[in-house]
């Protein structure tokens, strides 16, 4: 479940119009003659007119600095019957606690900003252990509760615009986004609805450096905030995918900070 996280709409009614226009004979103006001088596309937006358009279309950056603390519960399938519970939290500034419940047993991956800690019985691990280095370091990058590009300049990043390609049928802009930390991640946000609907990141798994792609979409708001309840993760070059249905948000929880604490 990721915030970063933004999760066609409106393009399909008017390519179907486009389409039985031309299949018609006759029913599109004459070509203008070869003299009249053809249309210039419109320029590219910068960097910071698309930020910009995507920081407002999440509800604006007022709302998202009053973001306080954020839980997100949903379902998480990786199909075959490889169903369970996900719950994430999150509190300013780098706090985070991911639980996953599979056959009434819960996991715990969380981090207070400084330490790591994990509770995995699924793999036998009963009492508190610290979390793998790379796995600390996705944890820091996932505690922005407020995304990767809001107030980028200000978290030390850098954002280059590498283009516009489609994503699932819609045009989107095509964003590399360069994290203080040195971590890449390229990052799609839709031409017409500035939400974000993809990004892509190497992430190391196992030991092994794996590029994981997340689609986000079905967008809906929370306390005037646009949070995706669809999330869909998959690994480069593998033909599983993991679904996460988002069930419920809460803005601005109270969460303690013993949460994020190992327990004794």
């Amino acid at each position: 479940m990721s915030p970063r996280g933004g999760f066609s709409r409106g393009r399909l009614a008017a390519t179907a119009l486009v389409a039985a226009l031309v299949a018609v004979p006759g029913a599109m103006a004459a070509s203008p003659s070869p003299d009249a001088p053809s249309a210039k596309p419109a320029p590219a937006p910068t960097v910071d007119e698309i930020v910009g358009r995507y920081v407002t279309a999440r509800g604006g950056i007022e709302k998202l600095r009053a973001l306080r603390t954020l839980r997100q519960e949903g379902r998480v399938s990786a199909g075959a019957g490889r169903d369970g519970l996900v719950m994430r939290e999150i509190k300013r500034p780098g706090k985070i606690r991911f639980e996953f419940t599979v056959q009434g047993v819960t996991s715990v991956f969380a981090s207070d900003g400084e330490r790591g800690w994990k509770v995995n019985p699924l793999e036998g691990e009963t009492a508190p252990k610290p979390l793998p280095d790379e796995v600390l370091i996705d944890a820091r990058e996932q505690a922005d509760i407020d995304g990767p590009l809001v107030d980028w300049k200000n978290k030390g990043s850098r954002v280059e615009l590498l283009g516009r390609e489609a994503v699932d049928g819609s045009d989107a802009w095509k964003l590399k986004v360069t994290l203080r930390s040195g971590g890449v991640l390229t990052a799609w946000v839709d031409v017409k609805t500035a939400s974000l609907v993809r990004t892509e990141a190497a992430r190391r798994v196992r030991g092994k450096q794996v590029r994981i792609e997340t689609t986000f979409g079905d967008y809906r708001r929370t306390g005037g905030i646009l949070f995706p309840h669809l999330v869909t993760v998959r690994a480069a070059g593998r033909p599983q995918i993991l679904k996460i249905v988002v069930d419920k948000v809460e803005v601005n929880p109270a969460l303690s900070d013993t949460l994020f604490t190992p327990p004794a």
